[in-house]
């Protein structure tokens, strides 16, 4: 409470205090009283006076836009291009990285395979016997893979995949030509897993 008109006053004068409640709840009733306060007043509206733009202005903003909505548009397409690069440079990492793991592996059963093949020239294969079994299924399991053999009698001398171990001057070849496999190459799919190594019949 805030006690006012307390001014001088002589010993004859009775007049009583004035007090003037300015609670702003009212104590009887527990409501806010309304002191006829706008509490809006002197306030700026939030969302500001109307703008009228001129034909030049609103032209240069139409196109402002279109710039704007264009270059995202080229964002948009950049970052789709790049993110299918970078998917198709993942499968592509993938199958090398397959390809790759599955020749070192054949690599290493090649002195096997070298093995059954001269068993077989010599005639230890026979047909049904456990070795001639185990061989069926190794060279069934390398044709799923793809492996393939290099190296046929006959056909053109190729550096990139055969290995000269003998030349022999012959008449009548006119190019270098694969006279004899002295052991099988192979590849699987267009990688080398090992030349071949061949007798090379080369013109006089």
């Amino acid at each position: 409470m805030a006690v006012h008109d307390k001014g001088p006053t002589g010993p004859d004068e009775s007049e009583e205090p004035v007090v003037r409640d300015k609670r702003k709840i009212d104590p009887e009733t527990g409501e806010a009283r309304d002191d006829g306060i706008d509490l809006t007043d002197g306030l700026i509206e939030a969302e500001g006076p109307d703008i009228e733009l001129s034909d030049e202005d609103a032209a240069l903003l139409a196109e402002a836009e279109r710039d704007l909505v264009g270059e995202y548009r080229d964002r948009a397409a950049r970052a789709e291009a790049e993110l299918k690069n970078f998917r198709t440079r993942v499968e592509r990492d993938r199958v090398a990285n397959r390809e790759a793991v599955i020749a070192e592996v054949i690599r290493t059963l090649l002195p096997a395979i070298d093995d059954l093949d001269r068993a077989e020239a010599h005639g230890d294969l026979t047909e049904g016997s456990p070795l001639a079994i185990v061989a069926q299924k190794m060279r069934a399991g390398f044709d799923r893979y793809g492996l393939r053999h290099i190296g046929q009698v006959g056909e053109t001398f190729d550096p990139q995949v055969h290995e000269a171990i003998v030349q022999i001057p012959t008449a009548g070849v006119t190019v270098n030509t694969v006279a004899d496999v002295i052991e099988p190459g192979y590849a699987l799919g267009e990688r080398l897993i090992r030349a071949a190594k061949v007798a090379v019949s080369v013109p006089e």
